[in-house]
């Protein structure tokens, strides 16, 4: 078991590896697996085929530089769809106490009190006031 260990240390030195990239295509191949055994098309299958392709292709390639930009690609989109996912789930779990808001002039979205009527806000973060109306 120790030699089959050293080998494949062997043929990993100068390999980029396992990121986050490869997670996700893992859980996009595990997503068209599930889908595949109910819907039985061969669409999927190849779709299956390029994917277990590329995350071989990422594990085992010795450019590092551009398997690491890869990567970087996808984690600002990532983090960019987690943002805005963990935006609207705190918006639901607060929507009987808070409403969100965006400022006009700076785009942040201000978390103001739920109160019926106009009123004005000053933005924390461009100081510029303005009104708004919040209705039940």
């Amino acid at each position: 078991m120790g030699n089959l260990k050293n080998k494949l240390t062997r043929l990993m030195i100068g390999r980029y590896g396992i990121d986050q990239l490869y997670y996700a295509l893992l859980g996009v191949w595990f997503v068209l697996l599930i889908a595949n055994t109910f819907i039985r098309s061969g669409i999927i299958s190849i779709l299956m085929g390029v994917v277990l392709a590329g995350m071989i292709f990422r594990t085992l390639s010795r450019n590092i530089y551009k398997r690491r930009q890869e990567n970087d690609k996808f984690m600002k989109m990532w983090n960019r769809i987690k943002a805005e996912g963990s935006l609207t789930m705190r918006r639901i779990k607060e929507i009987k106490t808070h409403r969100f808001r965006k400022c006009p002039h700076c785009k942040r979205v201000l978390r103001l009190p739920r109160r019926k009527g106009k009123h004005t806000v000053k933005c924390p973060c461009c100081h510029h006031e303005f009104e708004l109306c919040i209705r039940l």
